[in-house]
């Protein structure tokens, strides 16, 4: 059945598109007016009952009313607070009326508490919270068009749609178990959650668009993988091998590789490039750092035959420069000063972002954008690539699959070696013995301050506060507020002679630091667990043996007990979600604040898949 212009309007008004949207508009409650049938105990209905006498107790405005049942052959008692004097015409001696309200038997005898006369009986109606519509205007249009027909028309699953049809067409079954919880029975609220994340799904995956590629990639990757002093993980080789099969696709690719902190990413991009190659390739940065800590790794592992060249906000060349790839130029590794730069793209075949997350889908897109290649009306884009080291939860994934397609590397190239341990202040002198004894073999501390500047709202000392401590008990000390012109130079100095560093949590995505043994993260209860994650993943790079204190006055929290017994940064990304209960945590690709009313990430992850298939199949 196809919904007329005038119930579209309506349901335009009521915010909701199409009937999919609308099936989630449930009722806020329900008024069941048909006459009760026995007398359980909290039960709410309707009975027929006869006025015997009234008691009206003056200054608490309380009226009580003794009547009879006669299908029951019982009497009840009616209490009613805040009465009026039109309360007692209505229920005046001798009057035989029909009433709703909860029945409850205490005492050896019925009662109702504040009773309310009904007119009209034998209706189950529908009552809905809204400002745009009336209620029973709401209730009507619903009635109409929330069908099993109509909603198996939409793709709904038959058993699914019943449950739905039933909670706008409810029985005196439903009414019944509804009323028990006061909530909806778990297969009606299951059948809701479906709807909702079948709605969304569907809605999303329009959304993504494809395009032919601009180039086709048969690059040989495989004697690139053979040339390296090292054996890949089984990860690792299975992602290279799926990217192998994105780019030989007419189709532009689009995929998002996640891998924890080391797993070895770096490898994973230098492989793609060589797959593009002699095509060109480009990748984007957050950090200068970062960008020429690619850069040191592609000129040290790439074939010689493939040049590459470093562009930053530092370069010297930033003029504008349309043969910025030149002819012996084969990659680019660049912060967001690509974005300024006008540049040749014909023979661009791929587009990638490493910390992909870092930066706004607005900056990723404009990259994108930049070079793709429009003729006549027909839009041809590059191979698309992100990269991420902080995993997002199944069920996340799962849901942004549908706009990207998602690749995992879970392995490590060695096992880490990280003991995490929360601490407080009467543990600061076993802290100072591990730092001294840490510094003494040759290896490096992280110390990470929540705040830059003293506060008088806060329990901790400041980064400024700290330093004095620090650099008054021990050398090679070096200090980075992240806001500081130098803070890529500190870095840079400290990883060649320093023994401890001062920073904020710019070190969560930055250089290597092979020699860091040891990260005191201050006030942790303050961060979120994938940035603590980040933080704690500085360490142990190289499988040195790490530690990672967390030093906070809520030495019980058990959110920070959770994440000291998990080092995988998969399970790390579940415990997330399960403290941050949803919210837009889509990396960007989902509607800004967009938020389920029923689906829950972090427990429907069953639901989620079976929608999956349902929407595979069709």
């Amino acid at each position: 059945m196809k919904i007329t212009s005038i119930e579209h309007q309506k349901l335009q008004k009521l915010g909701h598109k199409d009937i999919l949207s609308f099936a989630t508009h449930v009722p806020k409650a329900y008024i069941n007016t048909c006459l009760l049938e026995s007398l359980e105990n909290n039960s709410i209905g309707v009975l027929n009952i006869e006025v015997c006498a009234l008691d009206f107790i003056r200054g608490k405005n309380i009226l009580k009313i003794q009547a009879f049942m006669p299908k029951f052959k019982e009497s009840i008692e009616m209490v009613i607070f805040n009465a009026k004097s039109f309360h007692k015409n209505i229920f005046s001696v001798g009057k035989s009326l029909y009433v709703l309200g909860k029945i409850e038997y205490k005492f050896n005898k019925y009662t109702i508490v504040q009773p309310k006369p009904i007119n009209e009986i034998g209706k189950i109606t529908l009552s809905f919270k809204s400002t745009a519509l009336r209620s029973s205007t709401i209730s009507e249009l619903a009635q109409k068009i929330i069908t099993i027909e109509n909603l198996m028309e939409e793709g709904v699953p038959n058993h699914i749609a019943r449950y739905i049809e039933t909670i706008f067409h409810p029985t005196e079954k439903f009414l019944k178990e509804y009323q028990k919880n006061a909530s909806f029975p778990d297969p009606y609220l299951n059948a809701l959650k479906w709807i909702e994340i079948y709605n969304y799904l569907r809605h999303l995956s329009k959304k993504r668009r494809y395009f032919d590629a601009k180039h086709i990639c048969t690059g040989d990757y495989k004697s690139f993988i053979k040339s390296l002093p090292f054996s890949l993980t089984k990860a690792q080789n299975e992602t290279i091998e799926t990217i192998a099969k994105d780019l030989t696709k007419p189709i532009a690719a689009k995929r998002l590789i996640m891998g924890d902190v080391g797993c070895g990413k770096t490898i994973v991009i230098l492989s793609a490039v060589t797959m593009a190659y002699p095509k060109k390739s480009i990748l984007m940065a957050p950090t200068t750092i970062l960008a020429r800590q690619l850069y040191e790794e592609a000129q040290k592992y790439l074939p010689t035959k493939i040049k590459t060249k470093l562009i930053t906000a530092d370069s010297k060349d930033m003029q504008i420069d349309k043969n910025i790839f030149g002819e012996e130029v084969h990659f680019i590794i660049g912060t967001q000063a690509l974005l300024y730069r006008d540049f040749e793209t014909q023979d661009l075949a791929l587009v990638m972002s490493d910390e992909q997350h870092r930066f706004g889908t607005k900056q990723r897109h404009q990259l994108e954008k930049t070079t793709e290649e429009k003729t006549s009306g027909h839009t041809k884009k590059p191979h698309v690539l992100q990269f991420s080291a902080t995993p997002i939860p199944r069920t996340m994934a799962m849901l942004n699959s549908s706009l990207i397609d998602v690749s995992y590397i879970k392995e490590l190239p060695f096992k880490k070696d990280i003991t995490t341990k929360i601490i407080d202040k009467s543990d600061f002198h076993h802290l100072i013995s591990h730092i001294q004894s840490e510094i003494n073999q040759h290896r490096q501390i992280v110390i990470v301050y929540p705040l830059v500047e003293e506060s008088e709202n806060f329990d901790y000392l400041s980064l400024k506060e700290g330093m004095l401590f620090w650099k008054k008990h021990f050398k090679n000390v070096y200090v980075t507020s992240g806001k500081d012109k130098d803070k890529e130079q500190v870095l840079e100095d400290f990883r060649d002679k320093g023994d401890i560093l001062l920073a904020t949590t710019l070190i969560e995505v930055g250089i290597s630091l092979p020699k860091l043994s040891s990260i005191i993260i201050v006030a942790p209860e303050r961060l979120g667990l994938a940035t603590l994650h980040q933080l704690r993943g500085r360490v142990s790079r190289n499988g040195l043996k790490g530690y990672c204190f967390l030093y906070t006055n809520t030495k019980q929290s058990q959110r920070l007990k959770d994440f000291s017994r998990h080092l995988s940064g998969f399970d790390i990304a579940e415990l997330d979600l399960k403290y941050r209960n949803s919210g837009d945590l889509l990396m960007g690709e989902r509607q800004s604040g967009a938020e389920f009313e029923f689906f829950n990430m972090s427990t429907d992850e069953a639901i989620l898949q079976e929608v999956k298939s349902q929407i595979d199949a069709t």
